[in-house]
């Protein structure tokens, strides 16, 4: 009887030992799998961290760009100004004109 008790126990210990294995097993595989996830993450941010990079000069740029329309408008606005004054002396000065030769006449 001693015997069969330990090959009973031998088998037990062997069972033990292989489950064991296997889990450490699917231990290292989810660690390789977290592992790699974290790489993928890194490596996204580092996309974006490039990405972000390479817009900063860009925006700048873009707010430039932008101030100087904004002064184009508002110079254009006041050329309209400047032009509606001409036209209206213009007129001004035909009349003026005209009035000058009926009093020559």
């Amino acid at each position: 009887m001693a015997s069969a008790s330990s090959t009973s126990a031998r088998s037990l210990f062997v069972d033990s030992k292989m489950r064991l294995a296997d889990r450490v097993q699917v231990n290292v595989n989810n660690i390789a799998s977290l592992a790699r996830q974290i790489q993928r993450g890194s490596r996204s941010s580092e996309i974006l961290m490039h990405s972000m990079k390479n817009f900063t000069p860009q925006e700048h740029t873009l707010e430039n760009a932008d101030t100087y329309l904004r002064k184009v408008l508002l110079m254009t606005a006041h050329y309209e100004y400047q032009l509606d004054a001409i036209e209206k002396s213009c007129i001004k000065l035909e009349e003026v004109t005209e009035q000058a030769r009926a009093m020559q006449r």
